[in-house]
């Protein structure tokens, strides 16, 4: 899968990602460091990329829509310090196998995950 790690994520995301199999990329990796949410949400459409992040911003379902993009994650570690982050990265990993990213919104936290769900095409 491909992700891009927002810039408020630990850049050690990257490396655990990239270390699972994945294509991770950072915000720092573009030189799209302070770049608004809209920029790094089209971007990261562009490059059929799902967000990673801890920005709250993009849970909302009407600004970000989830069908329009590859996956919208949203990390809530009840610290931001850098080893509860990377636990729910590992959480993270382990779901990715189970649950449908692509058109979704996932907001994880320490034990348990919620999906909103976009529209799937017809196809599906």
């Amino acid at each position: 899968m491909r992700f891009k790690i927002d810039e408020n994520l630990p850049i050690e995301v990257a490396g655990v990602l990239r270390d699972a199999g994945h294509d991770a990329m950072t915000i720092g990796d573009q030189r799209m460091s302070g770049e608004p949410d809209p920029r790094v949400a089209a971007v990261c459409r562009d490059e059929d990329r799902a967000i990673l992040t801890l920005d709250l911003d993009f849970s909302d379902i009407r600004t970000y829509p989830p069908s329009d993009y590859p996956g919208i994650i949203v990390l809530r570690p009840s610290t931001q310090s850098k080893s509860d982050v990377l636990a729910l990265v590992g959480q993270l990993l382990l779901l990715l196998n189970a649950e449908r990213l692509i058109g979704n919104l996932w907001i994880l936290q320490r034990g348990g995950l919620r999906i909103r769900e976009g529209e799937r095409p017809a196809d599906e």
